[in-house]
């Protein structure tokens, strides 16, 4: 059994390349550290009339989120800032593992006016709305002829 503090394992930084030195595939994001992987987590549900998204944005104010529609593609992204001192009021910090930094994520939703789309955001979760638009109906035969 691996000793750990505060719910992690002490040796998790051990055997990270903190120099750089061996590529990796996985890019470092500040944003919640290790964690980041876990940010936006997000349901898309169909109904009859509508797609609507429920987005994990925990720890963000409202302020902190824009949603953007865009050649058709909507795209939602957030921002967070912490202040850097070294000293809280009462004392210095033992562990720190608050980051700023920003996160976003895109979904390409095709043709669709932004007066359409409506977002919430509550209790940590952002809530979109977008119409759904009637497929086109294709030919019932496809049967093409070689000359």
């Amino acid at each position: 059994m691996l000793p750990s503090i505060f719910g992690e394992n002490l040796f998790d930084d051990f055997f990270d390349d903190d120099f750089g030195m061996v590529p990796t595939w996985r890019s470092h994001n500040p944003l919640f550290g290790k964690h980041a992987k876990n940010m936006m987590k997000t349901d898309v549900r169909e109904t009859d009339n509508t797609y609507e998204l429920d987005i994990d944005l925990p720890g963000f104010k409202k302020d902190e989120i824009n949603v953007d529609l865009k050649d058709g593609y909507l795209t939602i992204s957030a921002s967070k800032g912490l202040d850097k001192d070294e000293k809280d009021k009462k004392g210095k910090y033992i562990r720190q593992e608050r980051y700023a930094g920003a996160c976003s994520r895109s979904f390409y939703v095709g043709d669709v006016k932004p007066e359409d789309v409506s977002a919430k955001y509550e209790d940590g979760i952002l809530k979109i709305s977008m119409p759904k638009k009637a497929q086109k109906q294709l030919p019932k035969s496809s049967n093409i002829s070689i000359e």
